[in-house]
């Protein structure tokens, strides 16, 4: 029996994309034995102020430019789907593309506020997780409530490159070196090159 698509999704508004996104991504590949990573562009985060907020096409545009990798795809299909919430996302695509596996990509920072996302838990029985390492957040992400309260479903890095094959729920943390780049840092340095249409 052939082995089916597994596929990483890695979500957000990419307010800009940037060099830590990609280099999650190409981890992802490499660690966790996927085919391709998706990079979910969202109209908008339930969780964030539009305040500041580029034009949808400018983002996917700039995800594009910044990904420039033939396994790495710069995807509208939330805005295609009209979905806003991961959870409904993931139910989505999960129908959509019924033989192949997928797996949630994100960073320690939002293990730290995952509890504030719609259906969190549901999120967590729905799709195995992968952790990647942010500076000043991957301690207190792995000792937070999503932590604890799915604690005894993480799986060990040496196991990372079967998730996408594992019945959820199951995560694990990456020990990868954390990358300090931010959005929020790239849009104050960068205003005039960063425009909001």
């Amino acid at each position: 029996m052939a082995r089916p698509r597994c596929i990483g999704l890695l979500g957000g508004s990419f307010n800009p994309a940037h060099h830590g996104h990609r280099q999650i991504s190409l981890e992802a590949l490499d660690r966790l034995d996927l085919d391709e990573v998706w990079w979910l562009v969202s109209p908008q985060n339930p969780l964030k102020s539009a305040d500041g907020l580029a034009g949808y096409d400018r983002r996917l545009e700039h995800a594009a430019e910044i990904a420039d990798h033939p396994r790495i795809v710069v995807s509208d299909i939330e805005n295609e789907l009209g979905t806003r919430y991961t959870v409904d996302t993931i139910a989505a695509l999960g129908e959509r593309f019924a033989g192949d596996r997928f797996v949630w990509l994100m960073g320690a920072d939002n293990l730290v506020q995952f509890p504030k996302w719609k259906r969190w838990r549901a999120l967590f029985r729905a799709i195995p997780i992968a952790i990647f390492p942010r500076p000043t957040y991957s301690r207190r992400a792995l000792s937070g409530r999503a932590a604890r309260r799915f604690a005894r479903y993480r799986v060990s890095g040496i196991r990372a490159s079967s998730l996408a094959l594992m019945k959820p729920p199951a995560w694990v943390f990456l020990r990868t070196r954390p990358d300090a780049v931010s959005a929020t840092r790239i849009r104050a340095e960068e205003e005039a090159d960063w425009p909001r249409t």
